[in-house]
Order: C-alpha cells, then sequence, then structure tokens
C-alpha cells in the first residue's frame, strides 16, 4: 500500500480550508440543487440538457467537498512553536538574495496544498523549496531552475 503524502498546513491555511468547505457544503450545494430543481421543471428530464448539467455539476461539488474533507482530517496543522528559528523550514518566512539577478526576495514556505506563487506562498516541494529547506541563514543555494541555475543567499529566516 502507498503511502499518502502528508498534508501540512499553516494555522491560515487550515482556516482557509474550513471556510471553503463550509462555503461549498452550504451556499454552493443550495445553488446547485435549486439549479437541478428548476431543470426538472422544464419536463421529461431523459433528454433535458440543463437537468445533465446541473447533476453533473453536483457530482463534481460533492467529489470536491469530499476531498477538501479528506485533506482537512489528514492535515497536520503547524503551529509557531513547530518553526524552527535557525534553519528554513515548513511555516518559515524566508528572505533571499538572488545572486544572479541581485533582487531580494521574501517566500513564506508552506506546504504544497497551500503553495500560491502570487502570494509568495512557496511549497516545500518546489525547487526552491527543496533547496532551503534545513539551511541556516547566511548559506547560498544554488537551484536547478527552467531558466538555468540559480543561487540564493538566505538573508533572514523567522516564522511567520
Amino acid at each position: 500500500m502507498s503511502k499518502v503524502k502528508e498534508v501540512i498546513l499553516t494555522p491560515e491555511g487550515f482556516e482557509k480550508l474550513k471556510r471553503e468547505i463550509e462555503e461549498l457544503s452550504t451556499t454552493k450545494r443550495r445553488e446547485v440543487a435549486e439549479r437541478i430543481r428548476v431543470a426538472r421543471e422544464f419536463g421529461d428530464i431523459a433528454e433535458n440538457a440543463e437537468y445533465d448539467d446541473a447533476k453533473n455539476e453536483q457530482m463534481l461539488l460533492e467529489h470536491r467537498i469530499a476531498t477538501l474533507e479528506e485533506r482537512m482530517r489528514d492535515a497536520r496543522v503547524i503551529s509557531k512553536k513547530d518553526i524552527a528559528k535557525d534553519v528554513v523550514s515548513i511555516g518559515s518566512k524566508v528572505k533571499l538574495r538572488d545572486v544572479g539577478a541581485k533582487e531580494t526576495v521574501e517566500y513564506h514556505i508552506v506546504g504544497s496544498a497551500e503553495a500560491n506563487p502570487t502570494e509568495n506562498k512557496l511549497s516545500n516541494e518546489s525547487p526552491v523549496g527543496k533547496a532551503i529547506i534545513g539551511k541556516k541563514k547566511g548559506e547560498t543555494v544554488e537551484v536547478a531552475a527552467p531558466r538555468g541555475k540559480m543561487k540564493f543567499k538566505i538573508l533572514e529566516i523567522k516564522a511567520a
């Protein structure tokens, strides 16, 4: 049997997940049920595309809710005390200096379920994430990126 990949969430990631499940299982479920009810009133459901579409949406919604509930049930929520101050770990906010581009970037290292590059939330499984996990302030890491090798110097590590 294959080991299920552990879902690691920050407290805010856990809250966000809880809110999404709540929204889907209340508001969204009602909307879909209403679509099905309205579609039924069109008469013969054997060739009713609107009804089929609504039932399909309901199936997808229930699958999404089940997936999220499973993720929440299996999640390990890390707290501030779990976050190392001296090495990069999930939950760390890390300031990096891109040596080649001579730019400073700051990333919040999160589990893959929470990763969102537009919010600078970097997965611990991403190339940069993998390279800096367990490293200390002052260390320089090399990352194989699609555009070639990149070097980052770790300037600062703090618990998010």
